[in-house]
């Protein structure tokens, strides 16, 4: 699917520069400029006549804030049992980001934009957009019908968001919750606890400080450790670890979530 797209930004050179990159990738990463904006009014018009895929959107705007304009976005489709369009915020500040976690965006870019950071968020957001399920009529005005997208992590000392589709798994250690993709570990706030309750059609408690991503879970194994307290003998004890894609790391299976994590992988 090639992606329709739509800048809004109050600041003409802003605009231009994001024209400028996106005629940049096109060859690489093809999408359609549909329209652009000044203003939010401005911009829930020109979205509602071209119905865009994807809008760039900055955080801060005379009037209404691109805050505040994409959670009117988001509303206003589930309201029309649509789908409201991605949105990728493009500011000069990166103190923004929770909030804009809070309004279902699917990227976070701070200025000034590099043209392949640019074309990476609109590959993946072309590649969620084509994928996505159908939100149904029944559903879309239900509470949590556009359930959250990324996790909210800290990485040198600036805040950036990890779409969920990445993550393998969670894990509690300490004070902190670490989350593990493909190529990376961060540190979240966020408890086990509270994940599970929000995603757990996503991830599924395979231990008491471990949830893994459903899609992620490849398969399990049987393995025999030492028991290493104090005056135990040193005979092996089996135990089963998941095994995970795009990983090497095993966690372990507790005992009563074993016949639940053996069902996922029949």
């Amino acid at each position: 699917m090639i992606p329709r797209i739509f800048i809004v930004d109050d600041e003409a050179p802003a605009r231009a520069r994001l024209i400028t990159l996106l005629s940049d990738i096109v060859a690489d990463c093809p999408h359609y400029l549909v329209g652009e904006a000044a203003h939010a009014q401005d911009a829930l018009e020109g979205i509602a006549a071209t119905a865009p895929d994807l809008v760039l959107l900055d955080v801060q705007m005379p009037g209404m804030s691109g805050l505040q304009l994409a959670d009117q976005l988001v509303n206003q489709r589930a309201a029309d049992a649509g789908e409201p369009p991605l949105i990728i915020f493009v500011t000069a500040y990166d103190d923004y980001a929770l909030s804009a976690f809070d309004v279902q965006a699917f990227d976070y870019l701070v200025k000034p934009v590099r043209a392949s950071r640019l074309a990476q968020a609109i590959t993946r957001a072309s590649r969620l957009r084509q994928s996505a399920p159908v939100i149904e009529p029944s559903t879309a005005n239900s509470p949590g019908a556009l359930p959250r997208q990324h996790f909210a992590v800290q990485e040198r000392g600036r805040m950036s968001l990890v779409p969920m589709g990445e993550v393998l798994y969670l894990k509690a250690e300490l004070k902190y919750v670490t989350l593990r993709t493909k190529h990376k570990e961060y540190l979240i706030e966020d408890s086990l606890v509270s994940i599970e309750e929000e995603l757990a059609k996503h991830f599924v408690r395979v231990h008491r400080n471990a949830l893994v991503a459903r899609n992620a879970i490849t398969g399990v194994e049987r393995v025999a450790q030492i028991q290493d307290s104090e005056g135990d003998s040193d005979k092996p004890q089996e135990i089963w670890q998941v095994i995970l894609r795009d990983t090497d790391h095993r966690l372990p299976i507790s005992r009563r979530q074993l016949a639940e994590i053996k069902a996922l992988v029949r």
